[in-house]
């Protein structure tokens, strides 16, 4: 669990020539994530001694004992928890093992399945074939890339910030919506070492919906949202798995919303 660097965006609000009532506006309607990149998206300054956290596509590692889901899914996405900088997200994750996303990342999922494989469990890694009806059957493997963590901070899309009374009376002022823009890009950038990822996966926050954010209201939190082609330069989706806390903190993955959006 994590807070808002707050004296961090009040700073920035300084900077930017913002009251400080705005920056608190904004800070309530934010929340800390973490984007999964590729090691050349990572800001220099954070290259050094960085550590691989997450790996899209590639073929699943199960326990012994546990197959495939049954919707035959594939997998793109396998998260090393451990590996994840703890203290960032405000959800609860587990602290080892590896979180392993199945979501058919092409084609609105009928099912999609989250699976925690326990550190230390003995577990193999999986052919993508299968036999359906006494026919050969291949599961679609992708491309294996190497992700590493970068902590970040996003804004909720569903209730602006801006329709704060501080934020509306410094636009009825002095205030310009290009002085605010400039702010706020600069915040978020500053968040995540300078620069804000692209196409990538996001860990926590709020979710960059591209159509109604799956996120809003008082329950449903972000667990993961999946940009296609993050997965696979050809694939033009946006993928968001949802839970509450409560179920996201006990692993009750079962009980998650997934949602694809294109």
């Amino acid at each position: 669990m994590t807070a808002i660097d707050e004296r961090f965006v009040h700073d920035m609000a300084e900077a930017s020539g913002v009251p400080g009532g705005v920056a608190r506006e904004l800070v309530a309607r934010s929340r800390p994530c973490l984007y999964l990149v590729p090691y050349e998206e990572l800001p220099p300054d954070r290259r050094e001694n960085a550590r691989p956290a997450a790996r899209t596509g590639g073929l699943p590692v199960l326990p012994d004992g546990v197959d495939r889901p049954d919707g035959k899914e594939p997998l793109v996405l396998t998260v090393d928890c451990a590996a994840l900088p703890r203290d960032v997200l405000d959800i609860e994750l587990p602290a080892d093992g590896h979180l392993l996303f199945f979501v058919d990342i092409e084609y609105p999922p009928e099912t999609s399945v989250v699976l925690h494989v326990p550190a230390g469990a003995p577990a193999t890694e999986r052919a993508p074939t299968y036999t359906y009806d006494g026919e050969d059957m291949r599961i679609r493997v992708y491309e294996p890339r190497t992700l590493y963590p970068l902590a970040g901070l996003t804004l909720d899309s569903e209730d602006d910030w801006r329709t704060g009374p501080e934020t509306s009376a410094f636009q009825d002022g002095d205030g310009s919506e290009g002085v605010l823009d400039r702010f706020e890009e600069a915040v978020l950038a500053a968040a995540s070492g300078g620069s804000r990822p692209g196409v990538c996966v996001q860990l926590g926050g709020f979710s960059d919906p591209w159509d109604m954010a799956p996120d809003e209201g008082d329950d449903d939190v972000l667990l993961a949202q999946m940009a296609g082609q993050a997965v696979d330069y050809g694939v033009f989706t946006m993928n968001l798995i949802v839970g509450t806390r409560e179920d996201i903190a006990a692993g009750r993955y079962a009980d998650l919303r997934y949602e694809q959006q294109c």
